[in-house]
């Protein structure tokens, strides 16, 4: 019983401190690229872990683990296709697209992308793609928001429903408030010149790095010398 206390208490400061986590960057949102790529501020791991952990969400924690449990060695090709796939988008897609659609009028989305970058007036290079992703993503979103519900019903006991309900209304408010920018803030390109680096790596030039902490000394010493000759006495002590 208390194990299963522990285990719901730990669910619902979690659930508490995400949404918390939401409102706070909704207040740091100044306009789309904020709410959409965090104002591109973001480092190139940082990017790629929230890219991942948003990719493989329910299907990945749930569904292919259960497929595996059922299938056996048979779904090691699921893991093969994944790394593969994973590997290639990175390293062939996502950096040159990273530039191009900042050159393409800066493209928050990939509709955006394709409009701008093929100098589309008919707007189907927008609306086309538009359409293929709500049409998917409501699907991957649903499979999500099922798993959450599972997840939470097997947890808390509850209903279905309830369950189903909850989990999705966590993730709902946490998106729609935090956008990109919620708990994904780690890289600022503090010295301004568009590119995050260490500078020339000097005192005078750490690029954008930042020095955290205070001014005190994290060590301190100090020690006493002294001389007795003839009646005569000397004492000197040094600290630092």
């Amino acid at each position: 019983m208390t194990h299963d206390i522990a285990i719901i208490i730990t669910f619902v400061v979690y659930m508490l401190l995400m949404m918390s986590i939401g409102v706070y960057y909704y207040r740091r949102t100044r306009n789309m690229s904020d709410y959409f790529l965090g104002n591109r501020k973001l480092g190139a791991w940082v990017t790629s872990l929230s890219a991942e952990a948003s990719d493989m969400s329910g299907w990945m924690l749930m569904g292919v683990p259960g497929f595996a449990y059922v299938a056996g060695l048979n779904a090691g090709w699921i893991t093969l296709g994944i790394v593969l796939g994973t590997w290639a988008n990175w390293h062939f897609v996502a950096a040159r697209l990273r530039v191009y659609t900042e050159l393409a009028h800066n493209s928050l989305t990939l509709p955006d992308f394709l409009e701008n970058r093929f100098e589309d007036t008919s707007r189907l290079l927008r609306v086309i793609p538009a359409i293929f992703i709500l049409i998917f993503f409501v699907i991957y979103s649903a499979s999500g928001f099922v798993s959450g519900g599972r997840l939470f019903e097997t947890i808390f006991g509850m209903d279905y429903t309830y369950a189903l309900l909850l989990s999705a209304g966590a993730v709902v408010f946490y998106t729609l408030t935090g956008g990109f920018l919620a708990g994904d803030l780690r890289f600022v390109d503090l010295d301004g010149d568009g590119v995050l680096g260490i500078g020339s790596n000097t005192v005078d030039d750490p690029g954008d790095r930042k020095i955290l902490g205070n001014s005190l000394p994290s060590m301190q010493y100090g020690f006493t010398l002294s001389a007795d000759w003839m009646g005569f006495d000397f004492s000197a002590f040094f600290q630092g």
